[in-house]
């Protein structure tokens, strides 16, 4: 099975909606997209709400991928790094993957899909922050990112429960 991707889609209140409870399943199974579970949509929209605006009224994009059924299954942020001596690359933000569509390639497709746009868009590199200890590092080497950078201890997870934040890149020529 394979994804249809948009890039920008028309943010309707629907896929708004979709795309927040996206957010929340794959917070809830664990994925590392700035929450620790449990999390309710009105927590992740105090993320989701400036993020999704950030897209729609400029300067960030939003990839999607569908499944067959026309369900967002998968997403990410490219985010403009708001300086201009970074204009030539990007950083990627809330990757995600249904978790009900795990093991099914899609993070894979999506990041090669990310990666195909970004080079038609301009850019010589992708950058993206891991959090330690869940094996996203792996999945991303797997990808050609290379880490780049360690903040040890940058991310509380709750107390004494300390992850390092991982900087991987990704140059694209």
């Amino acid at each position: 099975m394979t994804l249809r991707f948009t890039l920008d889609p028309d943010l309707t209140p629907q896929l708004r909606d979709q795309l927040v409870t996206l957010w929340v399943e794959v917070s809830n199974a664990g994925g590392a997209v700035g929450f620790v579970p449990p999390v309710t949509a009105a927590e992740v929209r105090t993320l989701a709400d400036p993020a999704l605006a950030a897209v729609a009224e400029g300067p960030d994009r939003l990839l999607i991928g569908y499944d067959a059924d026309g369900r967002p299954v998968a997403a990410l942020i490219f985010s403009d790094n708001r300086f201009h001596l970074k204009t030539h690359w990007c950083v990627l933000k809330r990757v995600m993957v249904h978790p009900d569509a795990q093991g099914r390639g899609y993070g894979l497709a999506l990041m090669r899909e990310a990666e195909r746009l970004a080079r038609q868009l301009g850019w010589s590199a992708l950058h993206v922050t891991v959090r330690d200890g869940q094996g996203l590092d792996a999945f991303y080497r797997r990808l050609g990112y290379r880490e780049v950078g360690r903040l040890p201890g940058a991310l509380r997870l709750a107390p004494g429960d300390d992850r390092d934040e991982l900087l991987m890149w990704l140059p694209l020529q």
